[in-house]
């Protein structure tokens, strides 16, 4: 149990200048800023913008060269000619997976994501190897940050023997949510990779989260079948879509008849704001109350060598993607990175209001749309403790 302490002078959200008292690691009270002479506990706000940590929605840390020689991209055109570079890779590498995921994690940490949902591949050919080093990370960095697991069948589930055992058996070691891929075009065989996810979704009491890059009618056609699924099978609120890019490819009066439905049914959407293929309509989505997080997808991978996981730089890149300009269209982008990416992942309330975990970042930008403009360095305090600066971690595990 740690001394209460104020955090004084800041602007929540850009709002006019408080002060919050952290007790126990959590806002307890609220108060317009005071005059009052600084304590020894208290934090010197120094009148910065105040925001809850960052979500990263989605990443593949099993799978990141972080921290590695530089390779050029090799991969073939296809996605499957990427996914079997991708094994041809990660056989070469020597350093372990989680020397190579703990440094970026640390990364992800300093740079503000308080909250993670990591993607991590099963196969026949290694297993769960990939998931035994991430449990080890959730362990050794379970103070610092939310990690979360999905297991994810990158090679394909019901067309590659083996993988649904490796499923159950991660599921068994306690992976929180289970993973898809493509139903159509990488298993040839929607209903019974549905129907396999989502009883053992349903049979663990898991959440469910999809990568669906299959395009046009055949993705929109797919995402109707998962929210069949997400009704039938009573999972309201615990289902991720991520990329879907079919949403931004077609006309919107046959893509908002699905997307009410999403958003009856709770599932969240998920996208990296790619700049290579469409995009879901970010505010069309919102407006008929649709949930689209932000996620980094791979970085420094076999896949892409971009990426930095810096959530406010994804916050830009959908800003930038959708041309959104005004002040409150890039307070929504933040939110994308921040709310609506914990909404998405089910964790425990993020925000600023009385009773929230004290996990928040300091910034020297007056507005949220600043924020994701500049990209400024900040301050990350975990539980009401500063734990990173300056893009740094103040104490690392590496």
């Amino acid at each position: 149990m740690t001394q209460p302490r104020w955090l004084r002078n800041v602007r929540p959200y850009g709002a006019p200048a408080e002060d919050l008292l952290i007790e126990n690691g959590r806002f307890s009270q609220r108060r317009p800023a005071s005059n009052e002479a600084l304590s020894a506990t208290d934090i010197d706000g120094q009148d910065q913008l105040l925001t809850p940590a960052l979500v990263e929605s989605h990443v593949h840390l099993d799978k990141t060269l972080w921290g590695q020689p530089w390779r050029p991209n090799s991969a073939g055109p296809t996605l499957k000619d990427y996914i079997a570079n991708e094994r041809r890779i990660l056989r070469e590498v020597t350093a372990p997976i989680a020397q190579r995921a703990g440094a970026l994690l640390e990364n992800c940490i300093a740079r503000g994501s308080l909250t993670l949902r990591c993607h991590v591949d099963i196969d026949p050919e290694f297993g769960l190897r990939h998931v035994e080093a991430m449990q080890q990370l959730q362990e050794k960095y379970r103070d610092l940050i939310d990690l979360q697991l999905v297991v994810f069948p990158q090679t394909g589930l019901i067309s590659r023997p083996g993988t649904a055992e490796l499923m159950r058996e991660a599921m068994a070691l306690g992976v929180e949510n289970v993973g898809g891929l493509d139903p159509c075009g990488i298993d040839n065989d929607p209903i019974a990779q549905l129907d396999f996810v989502f009883k053992l979704a349903s049979e663990f009491d898991r959440g469910v989260d999809i990568h669906l890059h299959d395009k046009g009618e055949l993705g929109l056609w797919q995402i109707a079948l998962i929210a069949d699924y997400t009704q039938r099978f009573g999972l309201q609120g615990r289902v991720m879509i991520s990329h879907a890019y079919c949403l931004g490819m077609l006309p919107w009066n046959q893509v908002k008849p699905v997307a009410e439905r999403l958003s009856t049914l709770g599932i969240s959407l998920m996208s990296s704001a790619p700049a290579d293929c469409a995009v879901p309509p970010f505010l069309a989505l919102r407006e008929v109350g649709v949930n689209l997080c932000l996620g980094s997808d791979g970085i420094r991978d076999a896949w892409s060598p971009m990426g930095n996981g810096d959530m406010l730089e994804r916050a830009m890149l959908l800003a930038f993607r959708f041309d959104l300009n005004k002040d409150e269209e890039l307070a929504a982008a933040f939110e994308a990175a921040t709310v609506n990416g914990a909404r998405a992942l089910g964790c425990e309330g993020l925000g600023l209001e009385i009773g929230q975990p004290a996990n928040f970042l300091l910034m020297p930008v007056q507005t949220l749309g600043e924020a994701v403009v500049a990209r400024p360095l900040r301050e990350v305090y975990r539980g009401g403790q500063l734990i990173a600066s300056a893009g740094r971690l103040l104490e690392s595990r590496l």
